[in-house]
């Protein structure tokens, strides 16, 4: 007679003390390396299909034209205010900042202002317009806080430039 020889099965443990140590580190690594993300939200003005009208070509209105070799700052009345060339190779933002702050010095009831960028232009390009168009840092008091120049902007097409001969 055979004798058969059962093998004693002991139930197996499963040890997820690795994974638990894994985790342990992983995590934190994790959320150290983690980027939060800012969203901003700038309310903008799109001219509407019927915005020629008599009464907005009456009134005084600021334009930036964003060019890929400079800035130009004009308005519908008296035309080109200042003309700002890039400054190594880049846009002179400071330069637009100190010219935004002497109009809004002039016309310190104005609020609006349109921004034209031509087709080229980058998106940091626009923002940086944007924010150097909207506020400036000014110190009140001892205290660093934005001080307002022209807050509600607008957006439009940049107009072709004239070929130069």
């Amino acid at each position: 007679m055979r004798r058969k020889h059962r093998r004693l099965r002991s139930e197996a443990d499963l040890d997820i003390t690795p994974f638990m140590n894994l985790m342990i580190v992983l995590v934190p690594v994790l959320l150290l390396n983690m980027v939060f993300a800012h969203t901003s939200v700038l309310e903008l003005n799109f001219p509407d299909v019927d915005s020629s009208s008599v009464e907005e070509q009456k009134e005084l209105q600021l334009q930036v034209v964003i060019f890929e070799d400079q800035l130009v700052v004009s308005d519908n009345q008296g035309g080109v205010i200042k003309t700002i060339a890039n400054h190594e190779a880049a846009h002179d933002f400071e330069m637009l900042g100190k010219v935004m702050k002497e109009l809004k010095g002039r016309l310190p009831d104005k609020r609006n202002i349109i921004i034209m960028p031509s087709s080229d232009t980058s998106y940091q390009t626009l923002v940086s317009v944007m924010d150097k168009v909207r506020s400036y840092e000014a110190v009140v008091a001892g205290d660093v806080v934005e001080a307002e120049l022209f807050p509600e902007i607008s957006l439009g097409d940049a107009p072709k430039r004239a070929e130069q001969s």
